[in-house]
């Protein structure tokens, strides 16, 4: 099966938003081994994007339209569709409930309603966030046009839980994604360990780099989900033990999730100081469900007196190392757990920039301290390449100070420098 991809959007070529929604799509038809042959960008204008629709269709059979749903005057490739498929607008039921249920009871014009009405003969894909529903358009005996909405936050869900559906049906086959989620290793290391094992075609196994972070997909295509389940389990367990303990879990949502289970677990809890990232990580925890179990305090101590009253950093310490220091992280650290009372103590000190770096201490280097009544551990994030950006670093940063809990917790090595003795230690409730 041939395919093609029309993003429609003027903000698109203007440059306002990235291009998202063709590489949500694209790996979504290529799980179904869909043959991708062309990607078109179009502007909110009904005459080239019908031009581009007859194109699509002169040579593919499967054509997927991204945006131009919504309830706008612009919003016009529902109504474009139709007309190159010859098949009216007829109201939708089922759309047209959700639609006054997403409403309630404040009041919806003619430009609301007008997302109810579909091409005769469409499969609706309800549209579980937002309001414009999408659907499968038949054109002809057999090719379809599929009508998505633009923003990812409804597109995402709409690929899942409609399209992949469609797809198995025409095709025949159930895909079956497992994501294995790492922290601490590139996606060019991985891959090179990894590398015979990405030469499959059922199952296949791929690398993929997010910000701070790197991820394997496996995807196998079976007759069931359980057929295909059973031919990506090998391949998984392969991946995990060649990547090891870098790997922090198989099909979970966040490494702050599996901190939070894992402290849950253990029955522990955690308490922070941070300097450079300004509370990130207390949000980050605190973003998960069960975090008040575990999470007894976070302290936000950006200046040097805030770490001394609140933390009990010697003056002196900060005198000779600066704030900036592998003994102002580790005493940071030590005093959020003996002052408030928890098991485990994250310390963070360094240089987000842009500014402030010199040529000792960089723009980019971060100390993070682990506490807990044995020891402390100590990580040092250092600047790698160009910089990228402050927001960049405090994530990184939040993201270390996460996988030293979770080394923790799972007995795994620290990958830290443990420093038995920091001058001295702070005194409980000093």
């Amino acid at each position: 099966m041939k395919a093609e991809i029309i993003s429609v959007g003027t903000e698109l070529l203007l440059g306002h938003t990235v291009n998202s929604d063709a590489a949500h799509v694209a790996r979504e038809l290529a799980a179904f081994g869909i043959d991708l042959e062309h990607v078109q960008t179009v502007g909110d204008n009904a005459a080239r994007l019908e031009a581009a629709l007859r194109e699509a269709l002169s040579r593919s059979s499967l054509v997927v339209c991204t945006g131009g749903l919504g309830p706008t005057d612009d919003d016009l490739t529902k109504e474009t569709v139709a007309r190159v498929a010859g098949l009216p607008l007829v109201e939708d039921a089922a759309s047209l409930a959700r639609l006054r249920e997403y409403f309630g009871t404040r009041p919806m014009g003619e430009n609301q309603l007008k997302q109810a009405l579909l091409p005769a003969g469409a499969e609706a894909f309800p549209n579980s966030v937002g309001t414009a529903p999408g659907c499968a358009v038949p054109v002809g005996a057999d090719k379809f046009v599929l009508l998505l909405p633009g923003p990812p936050s409804e597109l995402l869900p709409m690929l899942a839980g409609s399209v992949r559906p469609f797809l198995e049906r025409r095709t025949g086959e159930v895909i079956v994604s497992t994501m294995i989620r790492t922290f601490g290793i590139g996606e060019g290391a991985a891959a090179e360990r990894i590398s015979d094992l990405m030469q499959g075609s059922n199952p296949t196994a791929a690398t993929y780099a997010t910000d701070g972070e790197m991820f394997v997909r496996v995807t196998a295509k079976g007759a069931s989900e359980a057929e295909a389940r059973a031919l990506a389990a090998p391949l998984v367990g392969a991946v995990c033990e060649r990547l090891g303990d870098v790997v922090y879990g198989v099909d979970v949502p966040s490494l702050e999730a599996v901190v939070v289970a894992g402290l849950t677990d253990a029955g522990l809890h955690l308490v922070t100081a941070e300097s450079c990232t300004g509370g990130l990580l207390a949000k980050r925890i605190t973003d998960q469900p069960g975090a008040s179990a575990v999470f007894e305090t976070g302290l936000v101590t950006y200046a040097n007196s805030t770490k001394t009253r609140l933390l009990g950093v010697p003056e002196e310490v900060l005198a000779a190392h600066g704030a900036v220091s592998p003994q102002t992280a580790s005493w940071m650290a030590d005093g959020a757990r003996l002052r408030q009372g928890g098991d485990l103590g994250i310390g963070i000190t360094g240089i987000a920039g842009p500014d402030g770096g010199t040529p000792e201490k960089p723009v980019g280097l971060v100390y993070i301290a682990l506490s807990a009544p044995d020891g402390i551990w100590l990580r040092v994030m250092r600047p790698q390449g160009r910089y990228l950006g402050r927001n960049w670093t405090r994530q990184r940063a939040a993201s270390h100070a996460l996988d030293l809990v979770r080394r923790r917790l799972a007995a795994l090595p620290m990958e830290a420098e443990r420093r038995e003795n920091i001058g001295a230690r702070a005194p409980d409730g000093a």
